[in-house]
């Protein structure tokens, strides 16, 4: 009931997640990323511990094969799970339990991994990874128009309700955290947020960074 993609950006250093479900509220179960360190998705019969334990693993010197490795050996019920993991060199790793649900595949490419349960066909996460490798430029609109292109190579074997987009820089917080927890066309609507955040994303940061140095949107100091 779920597919994602977890990305880099070589040339920025950022990471990005997307993540589509039938579920509500998919993003703020499943995507996690930090600064510096890394990306992750836990999914399928979702352990919203996972992902933040490959992060930790990450942060103490671990790259994504090993963190990914050591999550499905102590997991609590691994073999339910779907967890997929990119490090701060764009190295990837992934994995799905013997249980995943449904038709479910990942893929790994170039400075990105998806996987997907549930889906309408085992193609779904190649041709995420496939629009993302062919894309350049900005990394929130390339994991949006991945995430589409999933979603025309036929997304979930159902209809999606929910999506987000977490994404991390330099800062300590996410940078972009947009979520559409129930929509009739959901990653439509995070393509809409999106082009409306991201002329504001830097300095929504300048002002927590330099105040006197930010420009402000609407009313100056609102939030």
């Amino acid at each position: 009931m779920t597919f994602s993609i977890v990305a880099r950006c070589a040339a920025t250093g950022r990471f990005a997640v997307a993540v589509a479900s039938s579920s509500p509220a998919v993003a703020s179960r499943c995507a996690f990323a930090r600064a510096g360190i890394g990306a992750a998705t836990t999914q399928n019969i979702t352990d919203p511990r996972l992902g933040p334990q490959a992060l930790d693993l990450m942060r103490r010197g671990a790259d994504a094969q090993e963190a990914c490795a050591i999550v499905r050996r102590t997991a609590p019920h691994a073999a339910f799970r779907q967890v997929t993991v990119i490090d701060a060199q764009g190295r990837t790793a992934c994995f799905s339990g013997g249980r995943t649900l449904g038709v479910h595949a990942m893929a790994q490419g170039v400075d990105a991994v998806s996987a997907g349960n549930l889906l309408a066909g085992p193609e779904v996460p190649a041709a995420i990874v496939a629009a993302f490798e062919a894309s350049d430029g900005d990394l929130g609109q390339r994991v949006v128009d991945a995430m589409l292109a999933g979603l025309a190579a036929g997304g979930e074997a159902g209809p999606i309700r929910s999506c987000g987009l977490l994404m991390v820089d330099l800062v300590p917080w996410p940078v972009a955290d947009l979520r559409v927890d129930w929509h009739d066309e959901p990653l439509a609507e995070l393509g809409r947020l999106w082009a409306v955040w991201r002329p504001q994303m830097a300095a929504y940061v300048q002002r927590a960074l330099d105040p006197t140095e930010a420009p402000s949107y609407g009313v100056p100091g609102d939030e």
